[in-house]
């Protein structure tokens, strides 16, 4: 089967026009700067800022990476998810009916033997990209790629062309509409899971023109993804994963008949993938003490007990691959991918529980180099953690109570 590729098309659209939506004012974003001082232009700083940016009730919150001090504020309606946008700057901003780019102002250039580094004033900028239902975003290659679960429209642009505005874009369209998830590989190739709005069944890879090329529909309620070295692509299943290399599928099986890997973090120094694991179909809200470890190279996966529960914003991966996960005790609890064994155990924030709605705020992990960085919303407070040598090396408090997190490197 063929997939039919829309015409490129400049992403900017005007505001006015993308956020209209049928649900009301109470589901459209809306913003205003509260807290961006006003600058003249990019200043030079002796090294390259690092930004993050913490989703709140009611808006998004620009922090400094170094200082932990919010640096800017931004009101936003609506339930609000953000993800990096592969270039190092800017974050897309997922509310209402549109991914919206925000610029962190944070940025560094090389200009032949010299680098420069700059910070400018954050902006929610009036670039957005229309989805009905934003969802995932993934960045691989180079190529950020944006999925909209309502339509099954997937968007796809160069990261680096952010930073000239409205970059030009591919849409290709899904098979049918679901919560879905598509990546693309550095020779073009595009893999795109398979569902509707009730079933979701496997995956699928189109070639560079668009015509599909591999599929397997042997993972029923397939979710996330991760990349892992030699551009190996794994997707969660209810009964384990399905790995993509080379043109071809290998399904990898949980050890439990339902054993359910939805979130997944890749490194792509490593073939090893760290993933959630769950095992009660009914469970209104499951509490796993299990993460599983998938070997690409072997093809085998691997469970590890950790002795105390996570959630889907718990799992990252550290500067030499190493597998860590943010536990309900407040603790990274770092896993060597090779032996899968728990190395050591970096104590950052006190004891929590998952609540039991999703959107509701629970601590977030994110990996930024060396450095990771660990919310924690009972607090109101953010703290980073050198990964090297285990020590809590910075710690803020926030206005706000944070939600979701990222880093602009993604």
């Amino acid at each position: 089967m063929t997939t039919p590729r829309i015409a490129t098309a400049t992403a900017t659209l005007a505001l006015s026009a993308v956020l209209l939506t049928a649900c009301g004012a109470d589901d459209s974003p809306s913003s205003r700067s509260t807290s961006t001082p006003a600058n003249d232009g990019a200043q030079e700083v002796d090294a390259a800022q690092s930004r993050l940016v913490a989703t709140y009730d009611g808006g998004v919150m620009v922090i400094d990476g170094e200082s932990l001090e919010v640096v800017a504020t931004f009101e936003v309606d609506g339930f609000t998810r953000v993800n990096a946008a592969g270039d190092g700057r800017h974050v897309l901003v997922s509310a209402g009916e549109a991914f919206r780019v925000l610029d962190t102002g944070a940025w560094s250039e090389e200009h032949g033997d010299h680098q420069h580094h700059y910070t400018d004033d954050p902006a929610l900028t009036d670039t957005a990209f229309e989805a009905d239902h934003p969802g995932h975003v993934v960045r691989h290659a180079g190529t950020t790629v944006l999925f909209s679960d309502g339509s099954g429209r997937i968007e796809l642009f160069a990261a680096d062309e952010l930073a000239d505005g409205a970059p030009e874009t591919e849409v290709v369209m899904a098979d049918q509409p679901h919560h879905g998830v598509a990546v693309q590989l550095a020779n073009d190739e595009l893999l795109v899971t398979l569902g509707d709005e009730t079933t979701r069944t496997g995956a699928k890879v189109l070639d560079a023109d668009r015509a599909e090329i591999a599929r397997n529909e042997d993972c029923p309620g397939v979710h996330g993804e991760a990349v892992a070295d030699d551009e190996t692509i794994v997707v969660g299943c209810e009964n384990g994963v399905l790995v993509y290399r080379d043109g071809a599928f290998t399904k990898i099986a949980s050890p439990d008949p339902y054993g359910r890997i939805g979130n997944q973090a890749g490194s792509e120094d490593s073939a090893v993938v760290l993933g959630d694991y769950k095992v009660d179909p009914d469970a209104e809200l499951e509490r796993p003490e299990r993460v599983s470890l998938i070997d690409t190279a072997t093809n085998t996966l691997r469970l590890v007990d950790l002795g105390v529960s996570y959630t889907f914003r718990s799992l990252g991966r550290g500067p030499a691959g190493e597998a860590l996960v943010l536990g309900t005790d407040g603790a990274i609890h770092v896993i060597d991918p090779a032996t899968a064994q728990v190395t050591t155990t970096i104590p950052v924030i006190e004891p929590w529980s998952e609540p039991v709605e999703w959107q509701q705020p629970r601590p977030a992990l994110v990996v930024e180099g060396d450095t990771a960085y660990v919310t924690d919303p009972a607090a109101r407070e953010l703290h980073a953690v050198d990964l090297v040598s285990g020590a809590v090396t910075a710690s803020g408090s926030l206005p706000q109570v944070p939600n979701e997190l990222t880093g602009a490197k993604g």
